[in-house]
């Protein structure tokens, strides 16, 4: 196994990757996507949003860069944060409502570091989707549940989304 090479914070910053990376105590670490399903339902999600954005006053981002520690830069594959959107860049703030979208390449530990990572800076509506199986979970500090019936759920109730309509919107 190689080494990794060490980047400063400032360089990731002002450097652009295709696709985004995240940033991990002074390592760029690569993001798995790139095939259909992942793609689609990542495009799906902020669609969704979009058409309820004046009744939730909520704006989806696709791959926004979060500061979720000194060290520690993520790229979700969507953030959805309350109307008006955040001025700055790089977002330092939690998101209110982060939402990662499973490809077959990731592993269980790979992306419970992630999930760690949003629940420290944080993020209390934490969402996680499987394409293939068209599964969701929530995420909190005491586990994973499944939205067995269907809709995920925000903790305060305001976004209450039935899974099933976003692999409709690609129909």
């Amino acid at each position: 196994m190689g080494s990794a090479t060490l980047v400063r914070a400032e360089e990731y910053l002002a450097t652009t990757f295709h696709p985004d990376c995240d940033y991990v105590d002074s390592v760029i670490e690569e993001r798995h996507g790139g095939q259909k399903d992942h793609s689609s339902l990542q495009t799906s999600l902020p669609i969704w949003f979009w058409a309820r954005r004046k009744e939730l006053r909520l704006k989806a981002f696709v791959e926004q860069r979060l500061k979720v520690t000194t060290t520690r830069f993520r790229v979700p594959d969507v953030c959805v944060v309350d109307l008006p959107a955040p001025e700055e860049q790089v977002f330092h703030q939690p998101p209110f409502i982060v939402i990662e979208v499973l490809s077959p390449d990731d592993t269980v530990p790979k992306l419970q570091e992630r999930l760690d990572d949003y629940l420290s800076m944080g993020v209390v509506n934490l969402w996680v989707l499987e394409p293939a199986s068209r599964r969701a979970w929530w995420i909190t500090p005491d586990g994973h549940f499944e939205a067995r019936d269907g809709v995920l759920r925000t903790t305060d109730g305001r976004v209450t989304l039935p899974i099933g309509e976003l692999f409709g919107l690609d129909q």
